[in-house]
């Protein structure tokens, strides 16, 4: 069996995001014993700026790309369409505020070293989409340690120390310097660049095609 290495490139408060890594796990089932994929996350923040005050997701987006707030939420529903068809909770997406991520990503770089990376993230894409929670707040950020499994002591440790902050900013400069300007991206063995939440039979293809050239 062949495997592949993939990065993928993600925030936490970014809906594409979390449809892409289902529509991923698709693909992944459908190439089940003919390609096995070795997933790594890394971080980007849409919202990198630790004082700036949460707003209501649709008034901040509506600012952000100058659109009004009822096409800001036409399009919110299109997604939340599209998430719950591939089995995502994004029932109180439209209730959200605005979150700076950067302490969830380092608690995803710390439950890597536990082997739950993936869990970890999908847990506080659950939080952030499924119940509108705030994810800059450490009691929901244990809560989301303690529904996976892992230890909540330990991970407070984390959250009171700078552990993992530079690894979380190393991802972010990296990736900044490679010309990644939107998330998702799924990098796969460190050559081939998917760009976006693309669909499962689109991503099965593509790494089919990737596979053929190692």
């Amino acid at each position: 069996m062949t495997n592949l290495h993939v990065d993928i490139v993600s925030d936490i408060a970014c809906p594409w995001c979390a449809i892409g890594y289902a529509r991923l796990e698709q693909a992944m089932a459908t190439l089940a014993g003919e390609l096995e994929l070795d997933i790594e996350w890394h971080a980007f923040e849409l919202n990198p700026n630790p004082e700036s005050k949460p707003q209501p997701i649709l008034q901040a987006l509506s600012r952000k790309y100058g659109r009004s707030e009822a096409e800001m939420e036409a399009a919110q529903a299109n997604m939340i369409e599209v998430a719950t068809g591939l089995g995502l909770n994004f029932s109180k997406m439209q209730e959200r505020y605005t979150a700076n991520t950067f302490n969830g990503h380092r608690l995803v770089k710390w439950a890597a070293e536990q082997g739950k990376q993936t869990a970890m993230k999908q847990a506080l894409f659950d939080a952030y989409f499924g119940h509108a929670e705030n994810v800059e707040d450490t009691e929901v950020l244990l809560r989301c340690v303690e529904s996976i499994g892992l230890d909540t002591e330990a991970a407070q440790q984390v959250l009171d120390s700078d552990a993992f902050a530079d690894a979380v900013r190393s991802d972010e400069a990296r990736y900044q310097q490679a010309g990644v300007s939107s998330v998702p991206a799924f990098i796969v063995n460190n050559q081939y660049l998917i760009s976006g939440a693309q669909e499962p039979a689109y991503l099965v293809e593509a790494l089919r095609e990737i596979a053929q050239q190692k």
